[in-house]
């Protein structure tokens, strides 16, 4: 009975780090448009639905794995291409309200159109299904998704480190997230800054698409709709005006998610979201400005 209850915790604890990374990488796509954009794109999970549908009708056509792959990141990419060209750049120069209701039409817009074309009912995604299968390290089973869910997310934000750190295109997007403004007197391009940020952030949502499409292989017009608040509420107690206080947030907030789906009983599940937005409530009290921030005892007031 012991060995089995430590089993159960060893996979609880693997599944939790597995969605936190998930969660992250969703943080970090999320909080670089913030940073260089000052804006909170709500419609972020819809691009991992077109992603996830992508994958799903790859497997109706029965394509190969890597051609769904292909299609879910041509998909992804040109669809946040297109909401920065038509959505976005018009808009860039109106208040951060009209911006985040315009996020919201889009979002709702996606949705309809997935319910339009695909119905309430969705459609399922098998190609990668092999990734759900068991491989026991150390005497407890674990799927194998999340081992490569946490090895893509360390490997992705590594990427993404180089990327700020070692590029010329990485520098003038640290330097648009610190003032945009003082950042384009410099030199600084703001339409190459802007679509690189967004090109950064839609594959990460290409990335989230995979992993989540394998852990839950129904694809619906809400898919990702709930994992979308849940890491919005982890960035705002990350930090949210830095990508990784941002990236901090997402994954406490998944990893503390899947340790409360694992530790709760069945019955009660439903009870999750409350205790997590209840603890996100206590934090900001706390620490309005981020949990993972310097805090300076004010608060940019909006």
């Amino acid at each position: 009975m012991t060995l089995a209850v430590l089993n159960i915790e060893w996979q609880t604890l693997a599944d939790a780090t597995a969605l936190g990374a998930v969660y992250a990488l969703m943080a970090v796509g999320i909080g670089l448009v913030f940073g260089v954009l000052r804006l909170v794109n709500f419609a972020y999970g819809q691009l991992v639905m077109a992603g996830a549908y992508a994958l799903a009708l790859a497997s109706q056509w029965e394509w190969p794995v890597w051609a769904g792959i292909v299609l879910c990141f041509a998909v992804v990419l040109a669809l946040s291409l297109l909401m920065d060209r038509l959505v976005f750049r018009p808009l860039r120069g109106q208040s951060p309200a009209v911006m985040l209701v315009a996020t919201f039409a889009v979002a709702f817009l996606l949705q309809s159109i997935a319910l339009l074309a695909f119905g309430p009912l969705g459609k399922i995604a098998t190609s990668l299904a092999s990734l759900n299968r068991p491989v026991t390290v150390g005497g407890v089973d674990i799927r194998k998704i999340t081992i490569v869910a946490i090895v893509v997310a360390a490997l992705c934000l590594l990427a993404l480190v180089l990327l700020l750190e070692r590029t010329t295109v990485g520098l003038h997007m640290r330097a648009a997230s610190m003032d945009f403004a003082t950042a384009r007197l410099l030199g600084v391009r703001a339409n190459r800054v802007i679509g690189a940020a967004v090109l950064v952030s839609g594959a990460l949502a290409a990335v989230v698409a995979i992993m989540l499409t394998v852990q839950n292989p129904l694809v619906t017009p809400d898919f990702a709709l709930r994992d979308t608040i849940v890491v919005l509420a982890g960035v705002v107690v990350g930090g949210l005006n830095r990508p990784i206080p941002a990236t901090l947030g997402g994954f406490a907030i998944g990893f503390a998610s899947g340790i409360l789906g694992g530790a709760l009983p069945t019955e009660k599940s439903q009870y999750l979201p409350s205790f997590l937005f209840a603890a996100v409530i206590l934090v900001l009290l706390v620490r309005p400005g981020g949990l993972f921030t310097r805090y300076r005892g004010a608060v940019e007031r909006v």
